[in-house]
């Protein structure tokens, strides 16, 4: 069969429209997961990037952990803690966590960092603090590079959240594990297929965000 006869097999299905294996459940599951892991990843690394951006330093350190943190295996990561912690969210969102923060810890403070100096000299004539400088001058001027960070972060996550089913989770990767255990490809290829739709969605749901966000004047000059 080819892909496109998988696919059509896939959807053509009643079965995959209802019920606790059905595609709107798994879809919500799959986002849950890739939701709560961005939002602890912007918790951990935005703070930091914006401060070591706007105060210059630590950026070396920065660098190694972001590097570091880029090489962990996500799959053995998932596979290590299970064994060490037992079947549960926490060792799904681990992996997840650690692949979104280096992205967004460093375009944060890269993006800080390279702001016009003349702009917050202005701001600091006008009496501005360090904090003012930060959130009223630097961080508008910044958005749309932090945002990419984001961004990136956001469809790794997606992407990657597949590896929840390998322990028992539920998600799109649901779909793949089991089409697989099954010898079921249009399973394997349907899974594939939303995780590939999902990602795409989270582009244009990035696209929108920054339109809406993003003063018209940084839009153009940027």
């Amino acid at each position: 069969m080819s892909i496109f006869q998988y696919l059509q097999s896939f959807y053509s299905d009643g079965s995959r429209w209802s019920g606790a294996d059905g595609i709107p459940h798994r879809l919500w599951e799959h986002v849950l997961y890739s939701l709560l892991a961005l939002a602890i990843a912007l918790a951990l690394a935005l703070p930091v990037g914006l401060w070591t951006g706007h105060t210059r330093r630590f950026g070396n350190v920065l660098a190694a952990l972001a590097t570091a943190a880029r090489a962990l295996p996500s799959f053995g990561l998932l596979v290590l803690l299970t064994l060490l912690m037992g079947l549960g969210l926490t060792p799904v969102m681990v992996p997840l966590v650690a692949l979104a923060v280096p992205p967004i810890l460093v375009t944060s403070y890269e993006a800080i960092r390279t702001v016009d100096p003349n702009l917050t000299d202005a701001a600091r004539g006008m009496g501005f603090g360090g904090w003012r400088v930060l959130f009223q001058v630097e961080l508008p001027v910044a958005l749309p590079l932090i945002l990419s960070g984001v961004r990136s972060a956001a469809i790794q996550i997606v992407s990657t959240a597949t590896i929840a089913a390998y322990v028992a989770f539920g998600g799109l990767g649901r779909y793949i594990v089991d089409g697989l255990a099954q010898l079921n490809y249009a399973k394997v290829v349907g899974g594939a297929s939303l995780v590939a739709a999902l990602a795409l969605a989270t582009l244009g749901f990035f696209w929108l965000l920054q339109k809406w966000i993003v003063s018209p004047g940084v839009r153009r000059g940027r």
